[in-house]
């Protein structure tokens, strides 16, 4: 058997990539330069949403939209378990308390049903995690928000080419954090952005990126003294993507949808070598949605075999991760008064599940040979 090694995500870099970059290298502006401009105008025309806030990190753009949304100290933030920390961590970062809703045992993703029986006096944002690339049930998420006046960010870190009944991820929700880290759908190495058609959560967002600073001077409270004036409104963060992230990303986007369309075609063919595998359960597929499969998640039944699994498949060359430990499982959070057994649902998901390679680049005869060694891992271990 070849002893190539697969990691379970990689970038995807040609030379028109590294092509842009250089050309922002020869010009005069590494950073707050023209390619973000571009870069937001791009994400906008493919996504539909009305503005686009280019920031550092996913992290900080799930910062920001929180902001943006007017989440502050003693409010309250609905989300699910089964997610990367930062989802809950930004909300900490602005004072508010994290309420966990369990998530649906097939697709890992929070279970409106749920949501409203968390809902308090203090809760202000339902934030949906879009995992895997399957974006969440928005039109029952969205309904539960209007019913109860409140706002519903999206963590489309996962899904960004992704859609929902025919839109778009980036336009089914007030706004949409996205993530362009390496493994995901586009990268700018690393960054992220705050994608919305609402006004003030653009301008709030853009705001707090930049210090809490404006140059616009229909917002100054002060007289305009001079072209180099400026008001600090709120305090903010130095979340700035330089344009040389910018301009990986331009490149990036123009290419989504071939990257996409590949990682459907890597997941179908997932589907059928591994369907029939005694002790193996392949993702769920949700009428009406088109996954964008930053993941590929199986689960085994067995849940106290996934450890010699997963070693297995290592020993493969497979290189497989788990995706997520619930958030609350976490010291930092444990120390806040969260306890296991808060949703037991995806506590029994984290158990079975492993992420097996899946990114534009695999072949064909990749996912055959990652498939046999799945095989191999589950005869031996399962």
């Amino acid at each position: 058997m070849s002893k190539r090694h697969y990691p379970y995500g990689r970038q995807t870099i040609d030379q028109s990539d590294i092509d842009h970059v250089v050309r922002v290298l020869r010009s005069d502006y590494l950073t707050t330069g023209p390619a973000i401009e571009t870069f937001e105008e791009d994400l906008c025309a493919y996504t539909g949403a009305g503005h686009a806030v280019a920031v550092s990190s996913g992290t900080a753009a799930l910062h920001a939209a929180y902001h943006g949304a007017g989440l502050g100290p003693g409010d309250e933030v609905i989300t699910s378990p089964l997610t990367f920390t930062s989802t809950a961590n930004a909300a900490l970062f602005l004072g508010a308390t994290v309420r966990f809703v369990d998530v649906d045992a097939q697709t890992g993703l929070i279970d409106p049903a749920g949501i409203e029986s968390a809902i308090t006096k203090r809760t202000r944002l339902i934030v949906p995690v879009d995992y895997a690339g399957i974006p969440a049930d928005y039109d029952r998420i969205n309904a539960i928000a209007k019913q109860h006046g409140l706002a519903v960010i999206a963590d489309g870190a996962h899904s960004l080419g992704a859609s929902y009944h025919g839109r778009h991820v980036g336009v089914l929700a007030d706004a949409t954090a996205t993530s362009f880290h390496p493994v995901k759908p586009i990268t700018t190495a690393e960054g992220g952005a705050v994608l919305t058609n609402d006004n003030k959560i653009h301008q709030r967002a853009a705001a707090f990126r930049t210090h809490g600073i404006t140059r616009d001077a229909k917002q100054f409270t002060k007289q305009n003294t001079g072209p180099w004036f400026y008001e600090m409104h709120e305090l903010g963060y130095n979340y700035r993507l330089s344009d040389l992230h910018a301009a990986l990303g331009i490149s990036q986007i123009r290419k989504i949808d071939q990257f996409i369309a590949r990682r459907r075609a890597i997941a179908g063919l997932y589907d059928q070598m591994l369907g029939g595998i005694d002790g193996l359960t392949v993702p769920a597929r949700v009428e009406g949605v088109e996954s964008g499969w930053h993941l590929y998640v199986i689960r085994v039944a067995n849940a106290t075999r996934r450890g010699a699994f997963f070693e297995k498949l290592k020993s493969l060359h497979v290189g497989v991760q788990v995706h997520y430990i619930p958030v609350y499982y976490h010291p930092y959070y444990q120390g806040l008064g969260y306890r296991k057994g808060l949703c037991p649902v995806a506590e029994d998901f984290y158990d079975r599940c492993v992420s097996l390679p899946i990114y534009p680049s695999l072949t064909d005869d990749d996912v055959a040979c990652i498939a046999d060694r799945v095989r191999q891992a589950a005869g031996a271990s399962l």
